[in-house]
C-alpha cells in the first residue's frame, strides 16, 4: 500500500518504536494480495489484507507535526493514550491523546495566525450532541485560507477525536480513492471493491464503530451533489467541508470564511519580518487585499530574500501596471497575480528549469503532482532548459527548490510531489503566449503518457492511474491528436472501471468519446476502442439502450472496415476488435430478451475465433465462454453443459483450477447442472466454487457476489431453504452497498430474496419484494423481457398463496403468453409458469382447466427436460392432485404414487418438495433469471 504509507506515518517517538516487535513486522509482511478479475473476464482489484494491529496501534503524523504543548512533534509517552473501538464519545478523550488513525492530514502550518473567532465558532459548531449534527462547509474565495483554517482546527483539536481523515474533494474517484484507504485502515472489507469499502465506511462511521468521535474534512469540494452520499450522519461524528461554492445548505450549514482583518494580516507579515514598522506592514497588506494566501507569499518571499518593503511594494506597483487585463476569481485576484509575478520574474532569471517547471504544471490540477512525473520520464524535447533538468535528477532537484524557496508551489517533503495552486496556475498562463501555451500544455500531455503503466487492468498499476487521473482530467489530454497520449485516455477510462468508480468511468469515458468522434471521426482506430470502452461501462451500469446503439454503430463499422467490406470469414481477416464488436452487440441483444438472435452471433464468434486462433487461445476460451451464456438462455442445457465442461477444463490447465478464469466458467457449469435438475451436485460444485471465490477474491468481489448468488439458489433448489435466505439476504445487502438499487446483480438478489422469503413462509415480505422487483425489472428491462415476465411470474407464486387466486391467474397468464411469444412454448421459463399456471385454476375451483393445464407441462417438459427432471415430477405430481380432485382417485393415486417414488430417487426423501407432495400439497414453479 505505497499511497497509505505516503499518507500516514508514524511519529518517531522511540517508546513506540520499541513495540515494533519481530511478530508485529512479521504479521505486517504476511499481508497478502491477490488480483481478482470482474465477472467477465476483466481485472478488478488488488486486495488487501490488514491485521488487527490498525485497531491497536496509532496511525501518527508526520515528523514536521507539532501537537500543542509538545514542541518539536514529540508527544510524552505518558500521554500517548491509545484510542480503542470501545472509546465512549460521552467521555472526553485526553486533549493531549493522539487520535488512533490520523490520515493524509497535510503537515501543520507553522506560520498560521490570526482566525481566532472562526476556530471558536467552528468548534461551537462541531461538539457532539444527541442528534446528528450538520456538516460544516467552509466557503469563499479561492486562497482565502479555508483549507488552513481547517488544518489550524485538526492539529488544535485533534486530542478529541479517535479518528482523523483528510479527503482531497476535488472529484469522485479521489473520494472514493481516499475513503477506501480509510476502510483498509479500519479493516473494513479489506478485499472488497472500492464502492463496497466505501459504503462499509460511511456505515461504520455512522454507527460509531470501531471509533465514535472520528471527523473528516472534504477538502475543496465542487457541490453539495458531488459528496452528499459520502456524509455519515453520526451524533459523534464531525464533517468539515471547504469549498468556493457558497450555496450548502441543503446539506451542510454554511460558513464564510472573508480575508483577514487588517491586524491578523499585518501580524502575520511582521511575525515573518521584525524589520517591518507597523506602517509597511499596513501598505503591504493593503495592496495584497489581506488574502491570506498572497499574504503568506509575500512573507516567505521577504523572509528568503532580504528585500525592503519599499522595493518590493515599487516592484509590485510595476508590476499592476502589466495585469490591468488580468481578471481572476474574486476581488482579490489582480493582488495576488501581481504579487506572483514578482516571484516569477525574480525565479525565471535564476533558473529558467524552475519556471518552465511551473509551466508545465499550470496545465495539471492542483493535486499533487507526483515527482516520478518529471524524473526519467522518457519523452520527446519540450524546452531547452526543463529537457535538461528532466534528464538530471539533480538539477531537477535543484529547480524544485528554487520553486519552494519563493512559496510558488507546495512540495510534500515526504513525496516530494509538486502542488501548484490554482491561482499561481492561472498567473502562470495569462504570462504565456500562445505559442508558449501550446508547446507547456504538449509537453505536459507527453509527461503524463510517459508515466503510464500500460497496464490499466492490474490492480499494481492502479495506484499510479490514481496520481494521474486528475492530471489527465484537468490538462484535457482527451482533446490530444499523440497516439501516445491518446493511448493514455483509453487507458485512464479502462483503470476507472476495473477500480469500481463506473460513475466517473462514464463521464469521463463519454466525454472523451465525443471529442474523439468530432475531432477525428467515428471510424478511427482509437476512437473505435473507446467506443467499445464506452460500450462496456454503458452495459455495466445499466444503460442498455444506449449500449445497444452505439455497439450496433461499432459493429457496423468494422464490418464496413473489413476486407470486401463484409464479415469476415477467412482466418487471415479475423480481428479480435471485430470479434469483440461482435460479443458485444450479442450481449445487447441478451438483454433486449432476444436470446435466439443472440445464440446466432455469440455462435459465429465462437466459430470465428476457432478459425483464427487456436482452441486454448484467450479469445476462442472467452468466445466459448459467452456461447455458453447464450446456450443456457435459450434453454439448451445440455449443449451448454458440454461446452462448459470443456471450456472450464481448458482454462483449468492453461491458468489453474483456482484462477479467476476457470472459476467464471465454473460457475456458468453449475448453473447448467442445477437446470438440468442435478440439484445436489450442483450444490456441492457451487460451494466449492465460492469457498475458491473467497479465498481469492474477498467476500464482497462483483465477481464473488454473483458465485454466491448462484449458490443461494442451488442450496434452494437442493431443499436448504433456510441457508439459502440467509446466503441471499447477506448478497443482497453487500450487492445493493457496491452497486445501488437500480443495478442489474443488485434486482437480480433482490428476486432471489423474495423467492427465498416465500419459500421459507414470509408471503407478506416475499410479496412486498416481489411487487418492487417485478416493478423494477418492466423499469430496466422493458415489460416484454422474459426476466421481467419470470419476476411477475414469481408474485403470482406469492399472491395466491396468499389468497387472491384470481391476481395470480391474471399474472401468470400474461406472464405465460409474453414467454410463449418471445421464448416458443416448449421453453423452460414458459413451461414452469404453465405448471404454475394449473395451480391457479386449482385455487379457483376451476380443476378440469387445471388437469388440462398440468398435462399438458407435464407431457412438454418430458419432451423438453426428461421424464425424470424435478420440474417433470413437479407437474405429474400436480396432475395427479387435479384428477383426485376430479374424482379420478384410482388413476390419481397411481400416478401420485410413482411420481412419489421417482421424487424420492430424484431430490431424496427428506426435500421439502418430496415432503409436501407427499401430503398431497401442490408444487410451485419458481424462476432464477439466469445471468445476461
Amino acid at each position: 500500500m505505497p499511497a497509505l504509507r505516503q499518507a500516514l506515518t508514524v511519529q518517531g517517538n522511540p517508546l513506540r518504536r520499541a513495540r515494533r516487535t519481530p511478530r508485529a513486522r512479521v504479521a505486517r509482511a504476511r499481508r497478502g494480495t491477490t488480483s481478482p478479475d470482474h465477472p467477465t473476464g476483466e481485472s478488478r482489484g488488488r486486495r488487501r489484507t490488514i491485521t488487527r494491529m490498525a485497531f491497536r496501534r496509532p496511525v501518527m503524523m508526520d515528523h514536521q507535526t507539532e501537537l500543542p504543548g509538545c514542541p518539536g512533534g514529540r508527544l510524552p509517552a505518558r500521554r500517548a493514550r491509545m484510542s480503542t473501538p470501545e472509546t465512549n464519545p460521552a467521555h472526553p478523550r485526553d486533549p493531549f491523546s493522539v487520535p488512533a488513525i490520523w490520515g493524509n492530514v497535510p503537515p501543520r502550518n507553522r506560520n498560521f495566525a490570526g482566525r481566532t473567532r472562526l476556530l471558536a465558532t467552528l468548534h461551537e459548531r462541531l461538539q457532539a450532541g444527541t442528534t446528528a449534527m450538520p456538516p460544516q462547509a467552509l466557503h469563499g474565495l479561492g486562497g482565502i485560507g479555508k483549507s488552513q483554517l481547517a488544518l489550524e482546527y485538526l492539529y488544535l483539536h485533534q486530542g478529541e477525536y479517535d479518528l482523523v481523515w483528510w479527503i482531497p474533494a476535488e472529484n469522485t474517484p479521489q473520494i472514493t480513492r481516499s475513503l477506501s484507504e480509510l476502510g483498509h485502515m479500519l479493516g473494513l472489507a479489506v478485499q472488497s471493491e472500492p464502492g463496497t469499502v466505501v459504503a462499509a465506511v460511511v456505515d461504520a462511521l455512522r454507527r460509531g464503530s470501531p471509533y465514535g468521535r472520528w471527523i473528516l474534512v472534504f477538502d475543496n469540494a465542487e457541490s453539495p451533489e458531488q459528496i452528499a452520499r459520502y456524509l455519515p450522519a453520526s451524533a459523534s461524528g464531525a464533517i468539515l467541508i471547504t469549498s468556493r461554492y457558497p450555496h450548502w445548505d441543503r446539506v451542510a450549514r454554511p460558513l464564510e470564511v472573508d480575508v483577514l482583518p487588517r491586524e491578523e494580516s499585518t501580524e502575520l507579515l511582521r511575525r515573518r519580518g521584525e524589520d517591518l514598522t507597523e506602517d509597511e506592514a499596513d501598505r503591504l497588506a493593503e495592496a495584497l487585499g489581506d488574502l491570506p494566501l498572497a499574504i503568506e507569499q509575500v512573507a516567505a518571499w521577504r523572509a528568503e530574500t532580504g528585500m525592503p518593503a519599499d522595493q518590493y511594494l515599487r516592484l509590485f506597483e510595476e508590476k499592476q501596471s502589466e495585469l490591468l487585463t488580468f481578471c481572476s476569481p474574486g476581488d482579490y485576484g489582480r493582488s495576488v497575480a501581481t504579487t506572483w509575478n514578482v516571484s516569477l520574474d525574480q525565479i525565471e532569471t535564476i533558473d529558467p528549469a524552475a519556471i518552465q517547471l511551473l509551466q508545465i504544471c499550470a496545465f495539471y490540477a492542483p493535486e499533487p503532482v507526483p515527482r516520478h512525473l518529471f524524473a526519467g520520464a522518457r519523452r520527446g524535447p519540450i524546452a531547452t532548459e526543463m529537457d535538461r533538468a528532466l534528464a538530471d535528477e539533480i538539477q531537477l532537484g535543484l529547480a524544485m527548490r528554487e520553486i519552494q524557496r519563493h512559496s510558488l508551489a507546495r512540495i510534500d517533503p515526504r513525496t516530494q510531489a509538486l502542488q501548484v495552486h490554482r491561482l499561481v496556475r492561472s498567473v502562470l498562463t495569462i504570462r504565456m503566449t500562445a505559442v508558449e501555451q501550446d508547446r507547456m500544455r504538449q509537453g505536459a500531455h507527453m509527461l503524463l503518457s510517459a508515466a503510464d503503466p500500460r497496464n490499466p487492468r492490474s490492480p499494481t498499476s492502479w495506484e499510479r492511474y490514481a496520481e494521474l487521473y486528475p492530471h489527465v482530467l484537468a490538462s484535457g489530454a482527451i482533446e490530444s491528436a499523440d497516439p501516445w497520449v491518446r493511448d493514455l485516455v483509453v487507458n485512464t477510462a479502462t483503470y476507472l472501471q476495473r477500480w469500481g468508480d463506473h460513475a466517473a468511468a462514464l463521464e469521463f469515458t463519454r466525454k472523451a468519446y465525443a471529442a474523439w468522434k468530432d475531432q477525428f471521426g467515428e471510424e478511427e482506430t482509437h476512437t473505435l476502442t473507446l467506443a467499445r470502452r464506452l460500450g462496456s461501462v454503458l452495459f455495466t451500469t445499466g444503460h442498455y439502450a444506449e449500449a445497444a446503439e452505439l455497439n450496433a454503430r461499432s459493429l457496423e463499422l468494422h464490418d464496413r472496415m473489413s476486407p470486401h467490406g463484409r464479415r469476415p470469414s477467412r482466418p487471415s481477416e479475423i480481428r479480435e476488435e471485430h470479434l469483440d464488436a461482435m460479443s458485444a452487440v450479442a450481449a445487447d441483444l441478451r438483454a433486449q430478451g432476444e436470446f435466439a438472435r443472440a445464440l446466432q452471433i455469440s455462435d459465429e464468434v465462437y466459430r470465428l475465433s476457432e478459425r483464427a486462433f487456436d482452441e486454448d487461445d484467450p479469445v476462442t476460451l472467452n468466445a466459448a465462454h459467452n456461447l455458453g451464456v447464450s446456450l443456457r438462455l435459450v434453454g439448451d442445457f445440455e449443449k451448454a453443459y458440454e461446452l462448459d465442461r470443456r471450456t472450464r477444463d481448458v482454462k483449468a490447465e492453461l491458468f489453474g483450477t483456482d484462477h479467476e478464469q476457470t472459476l467464471l466458467t465454473w460457475v456458468g457449469l453449475t448453473i447448467d447442472q442445477r437446470e438440468l435438475g442435478r440439484y445436489d451436485h450442483a450444490r456441492h460444485r457451487q460451494e466449492e466454487v465460492v469457498s475458491l471465490y473467497r479465498r481469492l477474491m474477498g467476500d464482497t468481489d462483483p465477481a464473488t457476489l454473483h458465485a454466491r448468488r448462484v449458490l443461494a439458489v442451488a442450496r434452494r433448489k437442493a431443499g436448504d431453504h433456510h441457508r439459502a435466505r440467509k446466503l441471499s439476504e447477506q448478497t443482497l445487502e453487500l450487492t445493493r452497498r457496491r452497486f445501488g438499487e437500480e443495478h442489474p446483480d443488485t434486482l437480480a438478489s433482490t428476486l432471489a430474496v423474495a423467492v427465498d422469503l416465500c419459500h421459507t413462509g414470509d408471503l407478506d415480505g416475499a410479496a412486498l419484494l416481489g411487487r418492487r422487483t417485478a416493478e423494477r425489472y418492466r423499469e430496466s428491462l422493458g415489460p416484454a423481457h422474459p426476466h421481467s415476465l419470470s419476476a411477475h411470474a414469481n408474485l403470482a407464486i406469492t399472491l395466491r398463496l396468499l389468497g387472491d387466486p384470481e391476481t395470480a391467474l391474471d399474472l401468470d397468464r400474461a406472464a405465460y403468453d409474453g414467454l410463449v411469444d418471445r421464448l416458443g412454448d416448449d421453453h423452460v421459463l414458459a413451461l414452469a409458469c404453465e405448471t404454475n399456471l394449473g395451480s391457479d385454476l386449482s385455487a379457483l375451483g376451476r380443476h378440469a382447466e387445471a388437469r388440462d393445464r398440468s398435462a399438458d407441462a407435464r407431457d412438454r417438459s418430458a419432451r423438453v427436460l426428461g421424464p425424470d427432471h424435478p420440474s417433470t415430477l413437479a407437474a405429474t405430481a400436480n396432475l395427479a392432485i387435479d384428477l383426485q380432485a376430479l374424482g379420478e382417485k384410482e388413476e390419481a393415486l397411481a400416478l401420485h404414487t410413482r411420481t412419489m417414488d421417482l421424487m424420492r430417487q430424484t431430490l431424496g426423501a427428506n426435500h421439502p418438495v418430496t415432503t409436501e407432495l407427499g401430503e398431497w400439497i401442490r408444487a410451485n414453479c419458481s424462476i432464477d433469471p439466469l445471468p445476461l
